[in-house]
């Protein structure tokens, strides 16, 4: 089968498509024909070797697929040979991929191949930010900032499941009107001048509850002084340049908190959690209640554009690349 692989994280350069080994399901897998591959930010840094976690080499990349199950190993149930799935996984840059069966779940009707491929990290990370790091309840408002990119426009469909109200920040009239048509209620400029008096106005003058960031940028400190009494400022990264930092005296003044989301170690400590995640979000959208928008679509000999158009931060939408017609 081909595949993506590099022997070195130099460059996305050193990646090539080439004939490998193909893989098997052993006992509690499950083996995937690949149609499409969800492209991350976080997929391009793991590449470069950039990430917190380096990984081994020779490196394949992807971590989002959606396909048609080929073949189960041993002890699997629930999932046969041609359903249609959507997982997290390694290896995903390949035309076929192995996945741990309980973080294999079918595809509902309403997603296409590349809709699924682009749902698994970013809803759950919206998800375990939202839902369990902020404790998100109905009738409060979220601001969301990136909220044109993939973790962003998650977080405005997962808070809008969780009844909440949402606030788009975004840095262009384009990715604004993004944010608005996959679900956001307002949406607000990212200049900072006069922002947080803009950003009360939009409030009520009461602030929001909670700040979902994966920017970081120099709204940093405004955003969380902004803040509602009780809210929760939700760091999931730094896209937006140097990470900024925060007089800790605020939280006292605000009675609020800074939290972290680091979803890798959500999903490596709290699997069953992550899983049940998974599963109510494969529910919602069979309901219409997530869609996950996608951005540009490459064929699999561009992977290497596709990890530079992930990079960017520039697009709006899911990156995903195609790797067969099913």
């Amino acid at each position: 089968m081909k595949a993506a692989v590099a022997e070195s994280l130099e460059s996305l350069d050193s990646y090539r498509l080439q004939e490998t080994d193909m893989p098997v399901a052993g006992t509690g897998q499950v083996l995937i024909r690949v149609a499409a591959c969800g492209v991350g930010y976080v997929d391009s840094l793991v590449a470069l070797g950039r990430y917190q976690v380096k990984p081994p080499l020779p490196h394949t990349p992807g971590q989002e697929v959606a396909g048609i199950v080929e073949a189960v190993g041993e002890g699997v149930a629930n999932i046969a040979p041609g359903d249609r799935v959507m997982t997290m996984t390694t290896k995903g840059f390949a035309q076929y991929a192995v996945a741990a069966a309980p973080m294999v779940v079918k595809l509902p009707d309403a997603l296409s191949f590349a809709e699924g491929a682009s749902l698994p990290l970013n809803y759950i990370t919206a998800m375990h930010a939202l839902k369990d790091r902020g404790a998100v309840a109905a009738g409060e408002t979220v601001l969301v900032f990136g909220a044109a990119g993939g973790v962003g426009s998650a977080s405005i469909q997962v808070a809008k499941a969780l009844g909440a109200r949402v606030i788009a920040a975004a840095s262009t009239e384009e990715k604004r009107n993004f944010a608005l048509v996959h679900g956001a209620d307002l949406a607000i400029d990212t200049s900072a001048d006069g922002w947080r008096n803009r950003l009360k106005a939009l409030t009520d003058g009461k602030g929001p509850n909670v700040v979902l960031d994966p920017v970081c940028g120099p709204l940093f400190e405004p955003a969380f002084r902004s803040l509602a009494w009780r809210g929760r400022h939700l760091v999931v990264g730094f896209v937006g340049g140097p990470i900024p930092a925060l007089p800790s005296n605020l939280t006292l003044m605000k009675g609020a908190a800074l939290l972290g989301v680091d979803v890798r170690q959500y999903l490596q400590y709290e699997t069953r959690r992550a899983i049940d995640d998974f599963h109510q979000l494969a529910g919602w959208a069979s309901e219409g209640k997530v869609k996950p928008p996608i951005g540009t679509v490459f064929p699999f000999d561009q992977f290497g554009e596709a990890m530079v158009s992930a990079l960017s931060g520039k697009g709006t939408g899911k990156v995903v690349l195609r790797i067969a017609e099913l």
